[in-house]
């Protein structure tokens, strides 16, 4: 085995067969509930054949089985995982991520309506998209739930910039008939087939799939509810996404729009949007029979924890949905959340939990992050592990990005403390590289960051 200066470039394909060294992690089940929900291996080969997992296991046990000359790229010292899964974001607020306001409702009527105006231009709507992907690769997430504006050229713009990065990405025209601005407003009618037509185009092109996206009931009529419904379950692999629960104010305005609903939640339940593939944000004001229909339907909850806290809307109840088993993932809901890194959200999500008397462990954070999102989305075997056959995205953490994170790793004696310091101290920074079907697209610093080896 020899050194080769031979550094793969951001955007270069991988040639066949491609071997990587470092410490690898991934999840095979959820550690609140399993003693042995992880593999680690503290040297270990990941093999990635094309755009697919090969195998993942000790560095010793799997070298004697790679072809001779097989490129392997030398990562020791840093950590290899699943690309991070964001449940839940708007890609229309990136320009307006961190804008000031007292709550929720005057936030959307003073930033979030007039930022998605602009998204009617589709050249607008292309320089965005392209800048918010580029943002979640440096950040590491390599598949996110995505809300559009409710302009259709917004998903074809968003659609057009994932797949020219192959990107397994998950988006949908946000349906939006009352209750907002005349400038934002479709009807029931156009609403659905606009969707409808966005999904015959784009769901499972590539690695494109569509969400039906009600933006929340309260700027929906009954009969744009319908149609969503209805959707739905005639495209019963598309996904549902929507919000849930967030504030006080607005489940008292759902209650006053929609008297004979047993729950905010009963809302979406009535018009049959409660299945597996649906997701919803925050569901920080459910109740118990809320949650049970939620494990019952296979419904997911996509916790918002930096935004709910940037909002003041409230913490989500840990101990409340565990009881439940209702299926758990993370997001950073930009542009409410104020930060497109997933570590981040970790260290959000840490002191949400501890505020509502719960403690999350790091390692629970990370299979939120990975498994538990593609768990959520019905993607286990796709991505978000290194199961053999799933798909090659993933990333790589440098546990020596900044001078404290390096201090503070060097001191770590378990696996546990590692992540902790990561996900505690952790950003941007922290993602070396990013991986998508096998190609690189991110390196920090636009280089290649990894020594080379042929066996």
């Amino acid at each position: 085995m020899k050194l080769i200066d031979n550094p793969m470039t951001p955007g270069s394909p991988s040639s066949g067969l491609q071997a990587y060294r470092a410490s690898l992690l991934h999840f095979t089940a959820d550690p609140a509930f399993h003693d042995n929900a992880y593999a680690w291996h503290e040297d270990g080969l990941l093999i990635v054949n094309d755009v697919r997992i090969q195998a993942a296991g000790d560095y010793a046990q799997l070298k004697a089985g790679l072809p001779p000359g097989t490129q392997v790229h030398d990562y020791r010292g840093k950590l290899i995982m699943p690309g991070f899964i964001d449940t839940h974001i708007h890609y229309p607020q990136t320009d307006m991520i961190a804008s000031p306001a007292p709550g929720l409702l005057p936030w959307l009527e003073t930033y979030t309506f007039p930022t998605e105006r602009k998204f009617a231009d589709p050249e607008h709507a292309r320089e965005v998209a392209s800048f918010f992907l580029d943002e979640l690769l440096r950040c590491g997430t390599t598949t996110a739930m995505v809300y559009c504006t409710v302009h259709p050229s917004s998903v074809e713009a968003f659609f057009a910039e994932s797949e020219k990065r192959n990107l397994r990405m998950v988006a949908g025209k946000i349906m939006m008939d009352r209750n907002c601005p005349e400038f934002l407003r479709d009807t029931a009618e156009s609403g659905a087939r606009e969707s409808e037509e966005l999904i015959r185009k784009w769901h499972k092109r590539g690695r494109q799939l569509y969400a039906i996206t009600p933006r929340f009931a309260p700027t929906s009529t009954e009969a744009q509810l319908q149609l969503a419904g209805e959707l739905a379950t005639a495209y019963p692999d598309t996904y549902l996404q929507t919000h849930v629960a967030e504030n006080t104010d607005e489940v008292a305005w759902v209650k006053s729009l929609f008297p004979k609903a047993r729950s905010y939640l009963d809302v979406y339940d009535h018009y049959g949007m409660m299945r597996p593939r649906a997701m919803y944000a925050h569901c920080i004001w459910l109740d118990d029979a809320d949650r049970a229909r939620m494990a019952e339907t296979q419904s997911a909850v996509s916790i918002c924890a930096t935004s709910n806290l940037f909002l003041g809307s409230g913490l989500f109840d840990f101990a409340r949905a565990d009881a439940a088993q209702v299926p758990l993932s993370l997001a950073t809901d930009v542009g409410g959340g104020t930060s497109f890194s997933m570590l981040q959200t970790m260290n959000e999500t840490y002191k949400v939990a501890r505020m509502g008397g719960a403690y999350l462990p790091a390692l629970r954070m990370f299979y939120l992050a990975t498994l538990g999102g593609a768990r959520s989305m019905q993607l286990e075997g796709t991505i978000g592990s290194f199961t053999p056959g799933a798909e090659a995205d993933f990333i790589v953490l440098d546990p020596h990005a900044t001078p404290l994170l390096e201090r503070r790793t060097s001191r770590t004696n378990n696996l546990e403390e590692l992540l902790f310091a990561l996900a505690l101290l952790g950003d941007d920074r922290t993602v070396a590289a990013t991986y998508v079907a096998g190609r690189q697209l991110h390196a920090r610093n636009d280089r290649a960051v990894e020594t080379d080896l042929v066996l």
